[in-house]
């Protein structure tokens, strides 16, 4: 575990292995150990993998208020600077995804493949951003633990609560565990994300799109979509799983980013 002084805050952060530079983005309200089966399988002598604790989160800085994309963004470019990276392979699943869309947007000449996990490109409706400011006063009345509670058996698929206690029991403290005041920040400024899908037109770099076969947040149908509009991109659906395939099946999940990245 290492820090970095950041745009001005403090990014706890994860650096493995020796090689070519992926950096993986959490979602929310987690954390960067959402990543751990995708560090220990893939860092080593061919991909150095680097994943942190978004701001607000973990145990990076919280800075209450609204967070957008683009600040997300720009913390995820001033820690490879940090780390004097260049370039690099970049993932995000569901917010995160996001916030990797967004970084293409801001800087697309650094990224040299995108990884797209359980995540949308669309901007909200007007009830889905009341919703998330809702979420973001609750956040901050009642704590995370309503959260959990609420959404396990949606950001797991429902048969896996039971079926995977260990994973469920990573997911509700990562969930239990998130400081409200940074998620609320980071609710608030996803409500005013941009909309991604000319974006994704312009993609000139090789993308893979992973979906759960199950999600619920971000159905199959939203990853068609995606890899209908990115050229020349890759689709997975990952059966057995929910939103948070890389923690419901590894195992398939991990030969997918591996096979996509033994081909850059």
């Amino acid at each position: 575990m290492s820090a970095a002084s950041v745009n001005g805050i403090t990014i706890d952060y994860d650096d493995s292995g020796a090689g070519r530079p992926l950096v993986l983005v959490h979602g929310h309200p987690f954390d960067r150990s959402m990543w751990r089966p995708q560090v220990a399988a893939l860092a080593g002598s061919e991909w150095r993998v680097i994943t942190a604790d978004l701001r607000g989160y973990g145990a990076s800085t919280v800075v209450p208020g609204k967070t957008p994309l683009s600040v997300f963004a720009a913390d995820v470019a001033g820690l490879a600077d940090h780390l004097g990276i260049g370039d690099f392979v970049l993932g995000g699943l569901s917010m995160g995804g996001q916030i990797v869309m967004e970084c293409y947007r801001r800087f697309p000449e650094r990224i040299t493949g995108l990884i797209l996990a359980d995540t949308f490109p669309r901007t909200d409706t007007a009830e889905g951003r009341e919703a998330r400011r809702a979420a973001a006063d609750r956040f901050e009345a009642e704590g995370s633990g309503w959260y959990a509670r609420e959404n396990l058996a949606k950001m797991l698929a429902a048969y896996n609560v039971e079926a995977l206690p260990a994973v469920a029991g990573h997911v509700t403290t990562m969930m239990t565990g998130a400081p409200p005041a940074g998620a609320a920040a980071a609710l608030r400024g996803r409500a005013e994300r941009d909309d991604y899908r000319e974006l994704l037109t312009t993609v000139t770099v090789p993308t893979l799109v992973v979906v759960g076969r199950d999600d619920e947040f971000t159905p199959v149908a939203d990853a068609e979509e995606m890899h209908a509009l990115i050229p020349d991109s890759a689709l997975v659906i990952v059966d057995g799983a929910g939103h948070l395939p890389n923690l419901e099946q590894p195992a398939v999940f991990d030969e997918a980013l591996a096979s996509f990245l033994a081909k850059l």
